[in-house]
């Protein structure tokens, strides 16, 4: 331990913030999603456009892509809280990176169905068109081959060979389709000459001469080895039969019994695609009724362990307080599993957070707000899940949030500089001594209580924890030797910056890393709004540099009664 300039530090870390919280003690310790990334925009109050809405998307935009099971759990659905919520649930389940702001998968849906209604429209919209569905469900072909007139037609052999005329089609071609199979083969034939094409299940629905005695007939009805009735068209058995000519150059998958398999595969909504991001889906599904925050961090442990502190805050004016004599108690469960991409179990945990106030605190607690942490470790360079239920006690509310953790690999004594994720603190003391390593808020040697929400007043400081690594030792006095910015953001403007002082900063070197810990004042005019706060570290020994960001927020600070006073 060490409390010289440490000690000075952590006082000074400990002013600002501290105000306003409260935090909870876990009953136990045994060994999703962030906040919604985008609230659906407001529609009209009037009940029937909201009807229509998710009409709409149920049955129009995601009508091919929803499995039976969302479906039915989504007309289950009571409110429009909880569609809301399942809609962005669904998008999420789907998106390639959860902590992105974005969605690709989402953004790609709506371009595809947008391309469907202008290429495929034939008297009602693309979109409802069997070139559409296909279209939209597993993007465009890697190779198509179109014959938008039909007219004369050289069968390939394993089609029967010769010549015929057919109506309009055309052939696309998969290498690849999730949950159906490779090498995928599908034609749309337009019967009607209307630009209607059909999905077909034989290779003869094209041919406009099927039902014409004696014209277009395949080599082996030429040569009399077989007539039209011996075509798996008329007679799927017949592609059984080694001793049928019209089967001689017939591929396996060209056999009628897996082209209707195939048929009926391309039927089923697409798998989706990212396993690890699935969420159960069962009719008791439940929503986040019970709002709270969260927040993950990536500190390095060891070469194969990375620690991740989940950190929970909740406003204690969401929970339900029940008296016992003169205490006022809430109960929270908390329910959280991390999974692997191989669906292994990695960590999963159940604790209880209390919140209790004796009536003469009562009402000031419930304006304060509860943090929980659980600190677990996982092997770094893999992707896991992290599943979250929190459940009232009191009230039976239920918040339940899924998240991907991409967990950072940081190469033992490497050739780049590298850091931790940025920890903004609320207060920053010292651990107590008996603390274990994966105490709620202990990270070596010191307790770091989070600001979850990242969220400040003017002319309050700004407290970041951040751990730098693979930096070069001075071999005369075997430290260390870093420069390091504060560089306060609005944009891309630089707002402030600041070099690192006694006042302002203190490293701690501790062997293979450095802990960086901060004191940076918000000017008291600073408006509210969005910004950035990037640290930027030289190491003056090997001139490597690590730049490091985290997003914050500046509110409004509270309006104060004004009294009038009589002259």
């Amino acid at each position: 331990m060490r409390y010289s300039r440490l000690s000075l530090m952590i006082a000074l870390l400990c002013l600002a913030l501290s105000a306003g919280y409260s935090f909870s003690s876990p009953a136990a310790d045994t060994p999703k999603a962030e906040k919604k990334a985008e609230k659906p925009k407001k529609r009209d109050k009037n009940n029937s456009d909201q009807v229509q809405y998710y009409k709409k998307w149920l049955e129009e935009d995601v009508d091919y892509i929803i499995s039976d099971e969302e479906r039915s759990v989504f007309k289950k659905l009571t409110n429009d809280e909880e569609r809301d919520a399942f809609i962005e649930q669904f998008w999420a389940r789907r998106n390639p990176d959860p902590r992105s702001s974005s969605n690709p998968f989402k953004e790609e849906h709506y371009r595809r169905i947008a391309y469907a209604n202008q290429h495929f429209t034939s008297g009602f919209a693309g979109w409802r068109t069997d070139r559409g569905r296909i279209y939209i469900m597993y993007g465009k072909p890697d190779e198509l081959e179109s014959h938008p007139t039909g007219g004369a037609y050289n069968r390939p052999f394993n089609e029967g060979g010769g010549t015929t005329t057919t109506f309009p089609f055309e052939k696309w071609w998969y290498r690849h389709i999730e949950g159906v199979g490779d090498d995928i083969e599908i034609e749309f034939v337009d019967k009607s000459m209307t630009g209607e094409y059909r999905m077909a299940m034989s290779p003869d629905e094209k041919d406009a001469l099927i039902n014409v005695p004696n014209a277009g007939l395949t080599l082996a009805e030429e040569m009399g080895l077989s007539d039209k009735s011996d075509r798996a068209y008329f007679n799927p058995g017949a592609y059984n039969d080694p001793n049928n000519s019209q089967n001689m150059f017939m591929r396996a998958k060209d056999s009628p019994f897996n082209r209707m398999e195939q048929f009926f595969n391309l039927q089923r909504p697409p798998k989706i695609k990212f396993e690890d991001l699935k969420s159960l889906v069962t009719t008791n599904i439940t929503y986040s009724s019970l709002p709270y925050d969260l927040r993950t961090d990536y500190i390095k442990l060891s070469g194969d362990r990375i620690l991740v502190p989940v950190t929970i805050e909740l406003t204690n004016r969401d929970l339900e307080f029940k008296k016992e004599l003169d205490v006022n108690r809430a109960s929270v469960n908390v329910y959280g599993l991390v999974t692997s991409l191989n669906n292994r179990i990695m960590w999963e945990w159940e604790d209880v957070i209390s919140v209790e106030y004796l009536d003469e605190y009562f009402e000031e607690g419930k304006n304060k707000r509860s943090e929980y942490q659980k600190i677990i470790a996982l092997p770094p360079g893999q992707r896991f899940k992290l599943d979250l239920v929190l459940k009232d006690v009191n009230s039976e509310q239920v918040g339940s949030t899924s998240i991907g953790l991409n967990v950072p690999k940081y190469e033992e004594g490497g050739p780049t500089l590298q850091s931790s994720t940025i920890i903004l603190a609320n207060s920053i003391s010292p651990a107590p001594v008996t603390a274990d390593q994966l105490q709620q808020y202990v990270i070596g040697d010191l307790k770091i209580l989070p600001n979850v929400k990242s969220e400040f007043l003017p002319g309050q400081n700004l407290i970041p924890y951040m751990q730098i690594y693979n930096m070069q030792i001075d071999q005369t006095n075997q430290k260390p030797s870093l420069d390091v910015t504060f560089i306060v953001k609005s944009g891309d403007k630089v707002i402030e910056e600041l070099k690192t002082g006694a006042m302002n900063s203190e490293q701690l070197f501790y062997g293979q890393r450095v802990v960086l810990l901060g004191k940076i004042p918000l000017t008291p005019t600073l408006a509210p709004g969005k910004y950035k706060l990037e640290i930027k570290v030289v190491d003056n020994i090997s001139s490597r540099s690590v730049s490091t960001t985290i997003d914050f927020k500046v509110k409004e600070p509270p309006k104060t009664a004004i009294s009038a006073v009589a002259p």
